[in-house]
């Protein structure tokens, strides 16, 4: 489960388990339940600060937990929302966030990084992908509105539409990314890269990313089940 450290005054959200090293850091119910928990947390301290989020090992996060959905098909719309809550709220969190992406960063990963502000990918292994084109899975609403708000229009297309693995020079090539780093080096830049934007925290950033993505957190934040009833509409009528 999700765990945080501090390095000054950047808080570190590690997406896995302390001391594991092979997790693929999957949005089940009960890593969004520590996820939320620890940025409540880091919402709630005081004083200049930004957040980092990153893992250990060969994953920063493969996205949505397919076996537990498959397990769960009668909870996927609350289970989605929940997902697209988190999404919207790294989008707009009121301090500098970091993505810091030691290994395979795919599907929901890739679109939870995109989220922050700021990408530090591994350049020597790992890929970022979004691979719903190649698995038959298509995306939301809310989830289109954000990649297209992030990321170059080209790229996000053909990153879309034929679910490439981009290594690190790749996705700094395509604009997926922000920055490359060796090895261990990652979570050291990204931490370097936060720690000088700690002054930026407060309500003010938090405003300026709410109205920059308007249009991305008003679709995170339609429920699944009116989508889910606006597509059986269009359905009927055509």
């Amino acid at each position: 489960m999700p765990y945080m450290e501090r390095s000054g005054d950047v808080f570190v959200l590690y997406l896995g388990t302390e001391g594991e090293r092979d997790e693929e850091n999957a949005f089940n119910p009960r890593w969004l339940d520590e996820t939320e928990a620890l940025l409540d947390e880091v919402e709630a301290s005081q004083g200049p600060a930004a957040l980092v989020t990153t893992a250990v090992g060969k994953f920063y996060s493969t996205g949505l937990d397919t076996v537990w959905v498959a397990q769960n098909l009668g909870q996927l719309n609350s289970y989605m929302d929940r997902v697209h809550a988190l999404f919207a709220r790294l989008l707009t969190f009121p301090m500098a966030t970091v993505a810091a992406m030691p290994g395979h960063t795919f599907g929901g990963g890739a679109i939870l990084a995109t989220a922050h502000d700021h990408q530090v990918m591994r350049g020597d292994r790992g890929f970022f992908c979004l691979p719903g084109i190649t698995v038959g899975i298509s995306y939301t609403p809310g989830v289109l509105e954000l990649l297209t708000a992030r990321l170059p229009g080209r790229a996000v297309h053909a990153a879309l539409t034929s679910g490439r693995r981009y290594g690190g020079t790749d996705a700094l090539a395509h604009g997926l990314v922000d920055e490359l780093a060796a090895g261990d080096d990652v979570l050291a830049k990204a931490v370097g890269r936060a720690q000088g934007l700690v002054h930026t925290r407060g309500r003010t950033l938090g405003e300026i990313k709410g109205s920059l993505y308007a249009g991305a957190v008003a679709a995170l934040r339609t429920p699944s089940a009116s989508l889910e009833t606006q597509e059986a509409a269009v359905t009927a009528q055509g």
